[in-house]
């Protein structure tokens, strides 16, 4: 079964469940219902509690969009009405970041934000664009603390070469080596030779200092 006649299965189910309690609208909730990933659908046709929390967040979003239609409430709507409203079609959608995508999306023009509570396809678009946006920072906040975390440790491997060489200064050395290049820096932690030239020079480097 492909992915369309798996959808329409279960519009058929969700209608069926819709539909006593919401003859009038029953079609519109459904076709609601089923722009949200196929997973959460089925998960809503086993949890009545759920399905009705997403039957009450398609109903909220119904009547928005009546009302923008008619013209009515949406050209006051608030910040945080559009808020709610938003945060409560996000949270459908299982991402597990509902608090964050909501401020993401929420710092668009008025708008634009309420053109997400009418389009429910637009809307998954915006939300699937925001948790990329979120993996992308995450990953390079991951980066950034591996890079530290490297850091330290040839801190930490440069300081006990050093102290070999030179215990007395060893902290204030091991310092002014750090600013090297990190090409230099590798160059000395690999050659003996070359970590006791760059010692002693950063030794009279300093020694010039203190005589001034």
């Amino acid at each position: 079964m492909n992915e369309d006649e798996d959808r329409e299965e279960l519009g058929e189910q969700l209608y069926h469940l819709i539909s006593p309690e919401h003859p009038d609208t029953a079609s519109k909730l459904t076709g609601m219902l089923l722009e949200l990933p196929v997973s959460v659908v089925r998960q809503m046709l086993q949890d009545e509690i759920l399905l009705n929390e997403g039957l009450n967040r398609a109903l909220n979003a119904l009547h928005l969009n009546v009302d923008s239609q008619a013209g009515c409430e949406v050209a006051s709507a608030s910040s945080d009405s559009l808020g709610e409203r938003l945060y409560d079609l996000i949270e459908l959608h299982n991402t597990g970041h509902t608090h964050k995508v909501t401020g993401m999306l929420l710092e668009q023009q008025k708008e634009a934000v309420l053109q997400l509570l009418s389009d429910p396809a637009l809307l998954e678009q915006k939300i699937s664009l925001a948790l990329k946006t979120l993996h992308e920072l995450a990953d390079e906040e991951t980066n950034v603390s591996e890079n530290s975390d490297r850091d330290e440790d040839i801190g930490e491997t440069l300081f006990a070469l050093v102290k070999q060489v030179e215990p007395t200064h060893c902290a204030d050395i091991t310092g002014m080596l750090l600013e090297m290049e990190s090409e230099s820096l590798n160059q000395i932690l690999r050659s003996r030779a070359m970590l006791e030239v760059a010692v002693q020079k950063a030794k009279t480097a300093m020694e010039g200092i203190w005589d001034k």
